[in-house]
């Protein structure tokens, strides 16, 4: 069975070393010391590794299982989820005034990584109930917030985000539910949703789902939705469910991975709505819940290859075959470990030097979410807008590439259930799809989010990356093996984007076929830029000599200069790509597929 230790000490140095966080002028940000960060992080991981992760295996044997309308989850959920709540896990960042601790996104994000890592399936739970607290938060009335934040907040109540019908997923405008206005303000809901996450489930009292749904009479596509509250039971003024609402799941879907978590079919039957925010306005509140929900994915993806790492380097160290270059690295034993094999190094460096950057870029968007809305920053706001995309896509699709790498490094021992590696990469597989598959994201970063305000979120991106080169380009130690590397990465997604601006108004093929070669692209030189940093940071602390983590540091380095040789380098190819255009792509018709 695979067993998950947590990153503690990776998550630390990115917090405390590289962001410097205790320094930031962002509100809450002075009471995040290393030793208090430290204890919640400890706390968590425990958590993680004792509680959540021998469940992730019985979560994908037994999976969910529909009861007469109701959905059972698997042997030891309910006692996992009890923990989480009195631990106070599932309101870390919530609002004080409703019971939360109202600590920032960013330590919600690193303690989200170690419960996605551990248990992906059960940890979406309580995530799809984060966003659904923050969609009333930011749009609900006073009563609404009131009656339903404090249990949702406390883990009492659960919450979901119904958006996809049978007949659409992405393209919302076309959505068939409907909500009846009632004499008492009251609407109700007739329709079906599809693919809900948590639709249903035995871990809470009362869910509450927030439906998408069409007012009659209103504007037609998306300017025509509307956002409702429908409890699964109708509480009453002081928050006790009462009778049971007319909404029931009619069937679980049978899934590739993530078996653990409840996906259902939720049928709503005239069900008692209540208003969110403005009529018609949506879809404004609902991407309160998406970009979250987005940020979150990106965790996801990444995590589980942080842990399909572990095991696959634990089984590398282990596993006799072979015999290293030169001398014998066992040589009392019958073969070397497979780890002195330079291709089962190069597979593992891959997976490293993902893992550790992808986890910096993660946690440097919380802060920019946590500068956005705690200081109201606008230019915070727009770059984190633009990142979003590349965050879910490019840290889902590497994350899955990377979970096929570690069930790689075992050979046949990875194909089977057995060994554990294979669940990684089943449940890996839906952060490329849900919350908008990779294919959505990238054109919603090429087409809506780059020319956005005349492009100035990539203009202040590309000041960042030339800022830092100039500011470290005295440095000996970082000029080869880091920023020329990223200069030239740096240079190559400029060429991409000038690409679009000269040839995408000519033909939008040219830059919409483009587009996910853009996204991976950029999420390159993300990574570059968070490597570039962390061997900034790491180079110092060994020039001051007084570290008592040289090793820490020294490994630091040696995994960037990895990524920055033999990773970084895929932007001139993705560049090619995108300068290609659109006539290959879009030359045959379609009958002739």
């Amino acid at each position: 069975m695979p067993t998950y230790t947590p990153p503690i000490a990776d998550m630390q140095y990115l917090l405390h070393d590289v962001m410097q966080i205790s320094l930031s002028d962002i509100p809450a940000y002075d009471e995040l010391d290393r030793s208090f960060t430290g204890a919640v992080l400890e706390e968590a991981g425990k958590i993680s590794a004792e509680v959540l992760a021998p469940l992730n295996a019985v979560g994908d044997t037994e999976g969910c299982v529909l009861d007469n309308g109701v959905v059972r989850t698997p042997t030891g959920f309910k006692n996992a989820y009890r923990h989480m709540c009195e631990g106070g896990w599932t309101a870390l960042d919530a609002d004080p005034a409703f019971g939360g601790q109202g600590m920032p996104f960013l330590l919600h994000s690193a303690v989200g990584e170690l419960f996605a890592a551990s248990n992906m399936a059960f940890n979406m739970y309580q995530g799809l109930t984060h966003g659904a607290i923050s969609a009333i938060h930011v749009h609900g009335s006073k009563e609404q917030k009131a009656l339903y934040l404090p249990k949702m907040i406390s883990g009492q109540w659960s919450g979901t985000m119904n958006l996809t019908e049978p007949h659409c997923g992405t393209d919302l405008g076309l959505i068939r539910t409907k909500a009846d206005p009632q004499a008492d303000g009251t609407y109700k809901i007739t329709g079906t949703k599809i693919w809900i996450s948590a639709g249903e489930h035995d871990l809470t009292e009362n869910i509450v789902h927030l439906v998408l749904a069409k007012i009659p009479d209103g504007p037609e596509g998306t300017k025509g939705i509307s956002l409702f509250i429908v409890p699964k039971f109708l509480p009453d003024a002081d928050g006790t469910p009462g009778p049971r609402n007319a909404v029931a799941c009619g069937g679980l879907e049978k899934k590739m991975g993530i078996h653990g978590n409840a996906t259902c079919v939720m049928n709503y039957d005239g069900a008692t709505g209540f208003l969110i925010g403005e009529a018609h306005k949506g879809m404004r509140a609902m991407f309160t819940m998406m970009n979250e929900a987005r940020i979150g994915v990106g965790t996801q993806g990444y995590a589980q290859a942080v842990v399909a790492y572990q095991n696959a380097l634990a089984w590398a160290k282990e596993r006799l075959q072979g015999r290293a270059l030169g001398a014998p690295a066992n040589p009392d034993g019958p073969a070397d470990p497979i780890l002195v094999h330079p291709d089962v190094r190069r597979n593992l460096m891959d997976q490293k030097s993902f893992t550790e950057g992808a986890r910096a870029l993660a946690l440097w968007g919380a802060e920019l979410i946590d500068r956005a809305g705690r200081r109201k920053d606008a230019e915070a706001e727009a770059l984190v807008s633009l990142l979003t995309p590349v965050i879910k896509g490019f840290l889902t699709d590497k994350g899955f590439e990377t979970t096929v790498l570690a069930q790689q490094t075992l050979g046949g021992t990875g194909f089977t259930r057995e060994a554990g590696l294979e669940q990684f990469v089943r449940d890996a597989r839906i952060t490329t799809i849900y919350e908008g598959t990779n294919g959505v994201q990238s054109l919603d970063l090429v087409g809506r989010k780059l020319p956005q305000n005349g492009g100035q979120a990539m203009t202040a991106f590309f000041a960042l990356v030339k800022d830092f080169i100039k500011a470290h380009e005295g440095n000996p130690d970082l000029k080869s093996d880091f920023l020329d590397p990223l200069k030239a990465a740096s240079k190559d997604l400029q060429a991409a984007v000038m690409y679009f601006v000269q040839e995408g108004l000519k033909n939008p093929a040219n830059a919409l076929s483009g587009s996910y070669d853009f996204m991976l692209l950029f999420g390159h030189v993300c990574l570059g830029l968070m490597w570039a940093k962390m061997a900034a940071v790491s180079h110092s602390a060994l020039a001051q000599g007084t570290t008592e983590d040289a090793d820490f540091h020294r490994t630091k380095i040696a995994t960037g200069r990895y990524y920055m040789a033999r990773q970084l380098p895929a932007t001139r190819l993705h560049l090619s790509r995108i300068e290609s255009g659109g006539e290959t792509v879009m030359a045959l018709d379609a009958d002739r597929f």
